[in-house]
């Protein structure tokens, strides 16, 4: 047996080097966030802040909700919005519909647990501007008043490319999440103001925007609306 580097390790490392780039290129980046979500959603006026997405992590970490998987959806090659994926992937041949759609399922849980925890930081990584402005007015307005929110993602059913568009090199994506939810809010004292322990079935479709020759793989958070 000779003294030189196993091989079976070499290919090993560069097996494992390849996939971190890939997911890096799919999901963006991001820190601080390696554990299953709990997220909460706000009512009233935060409502729809609750209900806005980034894919930007560090570490990638689906968070691994219950029950079987998502069934996904993506377009069919030669619908309009299928044609205009074939035309982001000629610009940035490193994106991957599928690969979008599983970041954006992470995306989706991470987002509603930072708006829970009124981790501001985490959200102004994670949205556009506009979008974070919302969000920040709404955990400021349950600070004012006290409230406290719970939301649980109990599970996430369906996950879908819904609309495409391309504009020079700006790509915007919708996708659209049928989840599971729990949502409740505690007023100043603790009692339940709204909602309860009832699961809903929840429909949202959010938008994430890139600039395909940007250096950044992160697609931002620049639009949301439920079903």
């Amino acid at each position: 047996m000779s003294g030189g580097f196993p091989i079976d390790l070499i290919l090993f490392g560069m097996v494992a080097a390849f996939l971190v780039l890939r997911l890096r290129s799919i999901l963006g980046r991001r820190t601080g966030y390696e554990r299953p979500p709990t997220p909460v959603e706000p009512t009233g006026a935060g409502e729809e802040a609750a209900r806005t997405i980034d894919t930007r992590a560090e570490e990638a970490v689906v968070p691994q909700l219950g029950g079987p998987g998502p069934k996904r959806g993506l377009p069919d090659p030669a619908s309009p919005a299928g044609q205009v994926l074939a035309r982001i992937r000629q610009i940035d041949p490193e994106f991957d519909p599928a690969g979008f759609l599983m970041g954006a399922e992470g995306a989706f849980a991470m987002i509603v647990e930072a708006f829970a925890r009124g981790d501001r930081q985490t959200l102004q990584t994670l949205l556009s501007p506009e979008v974070f402005r919302d969000f920040e007015g709404a955990i400021t307005a349950r600070e004012q008043a006290g409230e406290r929110q719970r939301t649980e993602l109990v599970a996430l059913r369906e996950s879908s490319i819904l609309e495409v568009d391309l504009r020079g090199t700006v790509a915007t994506i919708g996708a659209r999440f049928v989840s599971d939810q729990i949502n409740m809010t505690y007023g100043a004292d603790g009692t339940v103001t709204a909602g309860g322990e009832a699961v809903t079935e929840t429909v949202d479709v959010w938008s994430f925007a890139r600039d395909l020759n940007s250096a950044d793989p992160t697609w931002l958070l620049v639009g949301t609306r439920s079903e």
